[in-house]
């Protein structure tokens, strides 16, 4: 029986580690199918205090594996030491798991008991896709290595305009968790019936994936530059260098003033620009002689109230304040009891305040902007309201934080998906990588070499229209889970 148990517990682990790579960089989506399908067969048929470990540690598996980066950002520019920093991102992942894993399993294993395994199968499946989403919703939300990631680059990905990641999400559980029960009850007739529903939906998908929602602006694409200007992060917020850095983006810039749009990266300016009247007057200056739209990111203090924000001149107008803040690097929770406690708690520029919902934004010659700044870009339902009026979507970002790790691969996938799920081009700029052009499929059409000074030129249509899931957002999905969830607990009532 022990030996079962520990069998049971060392796939559970195996399955959420293995999980990582399905995502980006790796990209192969089978692998989220495969993992699901064993949880949802380790959980089966068990005592609670086993699902709850089981849960526990498939999430320690996800999530020590896919956002392993989190030490890299606490180690190497948290200024903590490897021991602390392995520490501290332990206790991330342990909470991860204990707030969001475990309380799906059990929710999961509560409904199930005495269903047919078919039933099982879409109660699972329910579950999985509300608990992803209320992980983009609790606190600030983290809304990191969701399944339906894994089918960006697959003939599935047309489903993503009409649901968004939550249906691609709900169908890779589904196809791995009808496929797990197959394996284990091959003469169960309802099975059949799911895993026939499912292959008619990744048809549907399939078919859906040449389908236009949205459609060009009947002019000519605008001529782009979007700056990388690959500056330290160890020296981007020294004030000593802040000339240099200055003078850096300035001297890449230098042939680029003739384009529609010339873009700088997220805090290109490391301190707040309504200190420089110098610089900004000498910007919009340039913005407006040549005739182009020059939009950058910088810090903004306002009545002693710091914003991370996007400036604008010429062409382009407006200010934007970003609203979506990352935790402990734009702000500190408990502020009062952690501040001064270490130096991760205490970096440049991390007592941000969030802008307000409801701000004008930013124009190109009067078209509204969809503008996101760096870690906003991954709220899906976020990104789908801001994007209704755009011409096209605007990121930059800075993902210096992550170093070397996987996690700007991770964050780049979730940028693509935005630009699938809205119809739009997107034009992202970054510190150090990944600057690039995203079409209105979600295909990368050109980008900028990495962890080196560049500048990606190019063009990019405009486009008009909404796809259904800005319309709708991920509403449908969420009703659609709960139906699933629905004939278990309809049956539990009965059975009670």
């Amino acid at each position: 029986m022990h030996k079962h148990r520990r069998q049971g517990d060392l796939l559970a682990t195996l399955a959420g580690g293995i999980a990582v790579f399905s995502f980006s960089p790796f990209n192969i989506w089978p692998v989220m199918a495969c993992s699901v399908g064993v949880l949802f067969t380790v959980l089966n048929e068990q005592p609670m205090r086993t699902v709850a470990r089981r849960s526990w540690l498939f999430g320690a598996g996800l999530f020590g594996a896919g956002i392993s980066w989190v030490y890299v950002s606490i180690h190497s520019f948290g200024g903590a030491s490897a021991p602390m920093a392995a520490g501290l991102t332990l206790v991330f992942v342990s909470l991860l798991s204990a707030v969001f894993v475990v309380p799906a399993g059990m929710v999961y294993a509560h409904l199930a008991q005495r269903q047919r395994l078919w039933k099982k199968v879409l109660l699972f499946s329910g579950v999985w896709v509300l608990f992803e989403w209320l992980r983009s919703s609790f606190l600030t939300g983290l809304p990191w290595l969701y399944s339906g990631y894994t089918l960006l680059d697959t003939p599935f990905s047309g489903l993503a305009p009409v649901t968004g990641v939550y249906g691609l999400g709900l169908l890779v559980v589904m196809a791995g968790t009808v496929a797990s029960a197959l394996a284990v009850r091959p003469k169960e007739p309802g099975l059949y019936c799911v895993g026939l529903a499912v292959i008619v939906v990744a048809g549907c998908a399939a078919a859906l994936r040449e389908q236009r929602w949205t459609e060009p602006l009947p002019q000519p694409p605008i001529t782009f530059s979007a700056v990388q200007g690959n500056i330290s992060q160890a020296l981007k917020w020294e004030p000593d260098h802040l000339n240099k850095t200055i003078n850096t983006m300035q001297t890449l810039s230098a042939g680029h003033w003739h384009k529609d749009l010339l873009l700088w990266p997220e805090n290109a300016i490391p301190t707040s620009v309504n200190w420089l009247p110098g610089l900004v007057a000498d910007l919009s200056e340039r913005a407006q002689r040549h005739k182009t739209a020059l939009i950058l990111g910088a810090p903004q203090s306002i009545d002693q109230t710091w914003y991370n924000s996007l400036a604008a001149w010429g062409r382009a107008q407006g200010r934007y304040f970003k609203q979506k803040l990352v935790p402990f690097g734009e702000f500190v929770p408990f502020e009062s009891v952690l501040r001064g406690l270490i130096s991760l708690f205490d970096l440049p520029m991390s007592s941000f305040t969030a802008g307000p919902t409801s701000q004008p934004g930013i124009t190109f010659d009067g078209l509204p902007i969809a503008t996101f700044i760096c870690y906003e870009i991954v709220y899906p339902d976020f990104v789908a309201a801001m994007a209704m009026d755009s011409a096209f979507l605007l990121t930059v970002s800075n993902d210096t934080w992550f170093g070397t790790s996987i996690g700007p691969e991770q964050h780049f996938q979730m940028v693509r998906m935005r630009s699938l799920e809205t119809g739009r081009y997107q034009l992202r700029a970054t510190n150090n990588g990944i600057t690039a052009l995203i079409d209105d499929r979600g295909r990368v059409v050109s980008q900028a070499p990495r962890d080196q000074q560049a500048v990606l030129e190019g063009q990019m249509p405009l486009t008009v229209g909404s796809t259904p899931f800005m319309r709708y957002h991920s509403w449908p999905v969420l009703l659609l889970a709960l139906l699933l969830i629905l004939p278990s607990a309809l049956g539990r009532r009965q059975d009670d």
